[in-house]
């Protein structure tokens, strides 16, 4: 399989979870990749698998100065960077709204938003000037969705995705494509929940979706054949962005009401 041969990547948050699912697909397409993470002994772990097509570089995305160098890591190490994936992020608490004291807001925000702004700065920089590239950000369904909980995560995955669609449009001159991905339920560190249940009352697909579900989607934006791709979100979500699933749908209809609200006067 070669259908990134030739290209050389960054992935950051790469030493699990999708990002490592990322980088294996990447390396089986053929790509030279250049692992990007604060966990350096999973890190360190992945790329003595992958053996020379792969090297790690520790980085923590709140640092300016730590994503050039992971930039200039790439080029000094495999002569080019052609494909920029700027998965790391963090999750808040799952608070409700009127008790979250919003104590994280500004490490979830530096890490998801300003993470994804500078990494793809300084990616595009070196880009514009050696014909191009592409730029794969990742957000989430929770940046498309409402819902209880989460409010800092929530904000910071739909900035991922207006900021991804204003970055296409600035970049689209230079050759620079940057699209972004929405994944649903997929099983990481940061989903400590019941997969299966949720899958089954939310996912109109009846699948559960694994991290290379998600790193196939990043080999396509990655691709020259996604040459005419820029400005997407692409959900990888089973369809729950789409809607709620047949039998919940049923079953909310054949509930009885038991809404404590008045009617509304006319």
């Amino acid at each position: 399989m070669t259908e990134l041969s030739g290209k050389v990547a960054v992935v950051t948050g790469g030493a699990g979870g999708i990002g490592r699912a990322t980088v294996e697909r990447f390396v089986e397409e053929g790509a030279r990749v250049v692992v990007a993470d604060v966990d350096a002994e999973a890190g360190a772990s992945l790329v003595e698998a992958l053996g020379d097509a792969a090297a790690f570089v520790q980085t923590d995305v709140v640092d300016a100065h730590q994503l050039q160098r992971l930039v200039d890591a790439a080029v000094e190490r495999f002569g080019a960077l052609d494909v920029m994936v700027n998965n790391a992020g963090v999750a808040s608490p799952m608070v409700r709204f009127l008790h979250d004291d919003f104590a994280d807001f500004d490490r979830v925000m530096r890490v998801n938003v300003l993470g994804v702004m500078v990494g793809t700065q300084r990616a595009a920089r070196y880009m514009k000037d050696h014909g191009g590239g592409s730029v794969i950000n990742c957000a989430s369904i929770a940046g498309v969705m409402g819902g209880s909980g989460l409010a800092p995560y929530r904000a910071s995955k739909a900035a991922v995705i207006h900021l991804s669609r204003s970055m296409a449009v600035d970049l689209a001159p230079y050759g620079i494509r940057v699209n972004c991905i929405a994944p649903g339920n997929i099983q990481t560190a940061m989903t400590n929940y019941d997969m299966d249940a949720v899958t089954r009352f939310t996912q109109p697909l009846p699948r559960r979706g694994q991290g290379r579900d998600v790193a196939d989607a990043v080999v396509y934006l990655a691709s020259d054949r996604s040459a005419q791709v820029t400005g997407i979100l692409l959900p990888i979500d089973g369809g729950t962005t789409a809607g709620p699933p047949p039998s919940q749908v049923k079953l909310m209809l054949s509930a009885p009401s038991d809404d404590p609200r008045p009617e509304p006067s006319s």
